[in-house]
């Protein structure tokens, strides 16, 4: 399943045009925030398909009920792009367990590249809601490989996908390999060139939101 975030709320496809801008990109708050509050708004849409249960809650004149979270989600990350996105799903879901992913792409001398993963932290998985954060869905082969390696470290109850932009080529071959998976996005881009960046994309949101780094 796929949810496109810009379709039903008009400040995520304004925050979306923010990041995709090349005069704003400049300020890497302003584009982390953006990043945050993107989000922000998947954890509210995502909770609304969360299992709840209700509560009998003390006030200081009697009692209320209301539904709360059955359980808290585990929170996962690819760093270190997925990080403000991840705050902002944090924000909102502020009891929930976290996972840290270290998944990024190896590039070889020809142009081509292999999706290497290098470090997971992360606590027991079975029967919980995961939810993962990564701001560019391009070929989606990180975030298959960060599935794979999760789901064998425990069972899931469930797997969402949030993203601010996810590329239509990622999307396909993410819900090939794991078609019980949600993704949640910010927007969908249709083109993929042939090393994998998303047109027209953003840029490399990690060198935009924590500045340049020297490719290893």
């Amino acid at each position: 399943m796929i949810v496109n975030l810009s379709l039903q709320h008009s400040l995520v496809s304004n925050w979306v045009g923010e990041l995709r801008n090349v005069a704003i990109q400049t300020d890497r708050m302003r584009f982390r925030r953006n990043l945050e509050r993107i989000g922000e708004v998947a954890a509210y849409e995502i909770s609304k398909v969360l299992p709840f249960v209700e509560a009998e809650i003390q006030t200081p004149l009697g009692i209320a009920v209301h539904k709360v979270l059955k359980e808290q989600p585990v929170l996962g990350t690819i760093l270190r792009a997925g990080l403000p996105l991840h705050q902002g799903l944090l924000n909102y879901f502020d009891q929930a367990d976290n996972a840290f992913i270290s998944a990024y792409r190896k590039h070889h001398k020809d142009g081509s590249f292999e999706i290497s993963l290098d470090y997971v932290s992360c606590p027991d998985l079975d029967n919980r809601v995961v939810i993962i954060s990564d701001p560019m869905l391009a070929t989606g082969s990180s975030l298959v490989k960060t599935i794979h390696f999760l789901k064998a470290e425990g069972k899931p109850s469930a797997i969402h996908i949030v993203a601010a932009i996810a590329c239509t080529v990622g999307i396909e071959y993410v819900l090939r390999e794991e078609p019980s998976v949600t993704i949640w996005c910010g927007d969908i881009d249709d083109e993929l060139t042939a090393k994998g960046y998303i047109v027209p994309g953003l840029g490399d949101a990690g060198d935009l939101a924590f500045g340049t780094k020297v490719q290893m």
